[in-house]
């Protein structure tokens, strides 16, 4: 693959760049801030509905 060709000599081996469920959300609905998509609160009673 080419990609694995580019990064034969340039990196350690990895299985990609990790973009994750919010990153992929907030490009999906054009929010500004990656906190606005977060599913789930980081603290309790911190849900605001």
């Amino acid at each position: 693959w080419w990609y694995r060709d580019l990064r034969r000599y340039g990196t350690v081996p990895h299985a990609g760049f990790g973009l994750g469920f919010e990153r992929t959300v907030q490009y999906a609905t054009g929010m500004a801030n990656i906190r606005d998509v977060i599913p789930f609160p980081r603290t309790p009673n911190n849900a605001d509905f």
